[in-house]
């Protein structure tokens, strides 16, 4: 049975989802749901794309010990030195390289001959090498790339000292069949293929992502590179549930398998769908809310007597709760540490007191508490910042049929001051954003607003998620609390505190391979 790695990218390719923005504590709390699930390798940014890529980067190396982190870099010395500063003090120093092969990306990018990218290419491994003990080099733009200049160069990298080659689809144009034999050729026709692992990166421009990643298994990858939920730059990347649970379930086909922990993905996905403000389309394959539900008379029918007549996959599996009550009003300290360990965190006890306080309090209100709910409100605390910055202390809405919706707000500030404020709007959400709006001290726009429910029943958490803008930067927040309104204003709060927090990061051109 081969083995096949799973490397994420999640931190890097799948932050380039446009309006994400996560910060070092969001990127921390991923890489360790990642290290859980039993990723091989995760990529956590782009150590040169600013300072705080590089801290980022940095932490997430210096925390994770049992998935290996590596982080991108452009072929020259200035972002191979930057990305050894920032994962040195990794387990396992490993560094990501690429460079455009294409006809098209040499002419009108690079400007440059494909003797002078080959020069580049192998004098950036060969200087990686000397600094990082695993050294990936990927060609960009590989699908639409001549296949014999691609066979010389990857043979030449090779010998520089790459010992994991990636063949990306970087922009979703190929198919299944047109993919996997481009894995035949190299194989076929670099000598020294046999020195390093071939790996595959697929976008999904063209819907096909996972279906060529999985056909680069079955011609000789024994690398996948995707993304948590399938987010990533454009239509996203490859999803790595939908990887990992088809290699599962059809084992007998694919003969491969990964060291995934399968249960784990549920939750996983529902983190990152949280932090990043992407919510999980219900048809979503393995991790939607629907993947699960029978409505067809005949289908229930048939589950009713034998489950394997429609459903494939299980829930447990994949570890998707099943909302039964777990913990309540009467659970104590200890219970709720237990199970918070369950859940993979263990938070510091001055944090398991102000989490164990309002986990009591919601108890009191709410008549059951899910896994769902714990979870939820276990993120919420978790994506508050460390330092003191703004805070919802209290909120009131004054709404009627015939009268105009008035919002009045208390805020704590930076600086331990109550300041309280008050406006009015079309509609309840507005009149509070108007609210906010006048006390913040910026100039914001409203990009985006959506709501979510956690669970379900009358008294099911509400989940909010908004994009806010100022000065050009998109930055999204996420709040929790029974109250549609209150969960509302916490988002927005949550946004501009973000916004505060990265205001001295550089901007910078993303990459995509």
């Amino acid at each position: 049975m081969r083995k096949i790695e799973i490397f994420d990218t999640t931190l890097r390719d799948g932050e380039q989802t446009a309006g994400v923005n996560l910060n070092t504590e969001e990127k921390i709390e991923i890489a360790k749901r990642l290290e859980r699930l039993g990723v091989d390798v995760m990529e956590a940014g782009f150590p040169a794309a600013s300072k705080g890529d590089l801290e980022a980067v940095k932490k997430v190396a210096s925390i994770i010990k049992n998935s290996s982190v590596t982080g991108l870099a452009r072929s020259n010395q200035s972002d191979i030195d930057h990305a050894w500063e920032a994962l040195k003090v990794s387990a396992e120093p490993r560094l990501h390289i690429f460079l455009a092969t294409s006809p098209i990306h040499m002419t009108y990018k690079l400007k440059k001959t494909p003797d002078q990218v080959v020069e580049t290419a192998v004098e950036a491994v060969k200087y990686a090498k000397k600094k990082f003990p695993v050294v990936q080099w990927s060609a960009e733009d590989a699908c639409r790339s001549d296949l014999v200049f691609l066979a010389r160069i990857v043979e030449e990298v090779i010998d520089a000292g790459a010992s994991v080659i990636n063949i990306p689809d970087t922009v979703g144009f190929t198919n299944p069949e047109e993919y996997g034999k481009i894995f035949q050729y190299l194989i076929k026709n670099v000598p020294n293929i046999q020195q390093a692992v071939l790996s595959a990166h697929c976008h999904d421009d063209l819907g096909m992502a996972v279906a060529n990643s999985l056909s680069a298994v079955e011609n000789g990858a024994d690398q996948i590179e995707c993304t948590i939920n399938g987010i990533g730059e454009r239509a996203g990347n490859a999803s790595l549930e939908e990887i990992a649970v088809a290699l599962a379930i059809r084992e007998d086909f694919y003969q491969a398998k990964t060291n995934l922990k399968l249960n784990e993905i549920s939750r996983t996905s529902q983190l990152v769908s949280r932090l990043t403000g992407i919510a999980v389309p219900p048809n979503k394959a393995v991790v939607g809310k629907n993947a699960f539900a029978h409505e067809s008379g005949i289908h229930q029918d048939g589950m009713l007597k034998e489950k394997s007549t429609y459903e494939i996959i299980t829930p447990e599996l994949v570890g998707v709760p099943s909302n039964q009550l777990v913990l309540g009003k009467h659970s104590g300290r200890h219970a709720f540490r237990d199970y918070l360990a369950k859940l993979g965190f263990q938070p510091e006890e001055s944090k398991l007191k102000a989490l164990f306080d309002d986990f009591k309090l919601l108890a009191d209100r709410k008549k059951e508490m899910t896994e769902e709910d714990i979870f939820a409100l276990l993120i919420d605390h978790r994506i508050q910042p460390e330092v003191p910055l703004y805070q919802l202390k209290d909120i009131q809405v004054n709404y009627g049929t015939n009268q105009i919706p008035t919002a009045t707000l208390r805020l704590l500030t930076p600086d331990g001051k109550v300041i309280q404020d008050a406006a009015t709007g079309s509609g309840s959400v507005e009149a509070i954003y108007n609210t906010l709006g006048k006390m913040l001290p910026s100039s914001l726009k409203l990009n985006d607003y959506r709501i979510q429910s956690v669970g379900a029943g009358r008294d099911a958490l509400a989940q909010v998620f908004v994009q806010i803008v100022c000065d050009g930067k998109e930055v999204n927040g996420s709040g929790t609390a029974q109250d549609v309104l209150e969960a509302s204003a916490k988002a927005y709060v949550h946004a501009f505190n973000k916004l505060q927090l990265h205001s001295d990061k550089t901007n910078y051109e993303k990459m995509s391979i």
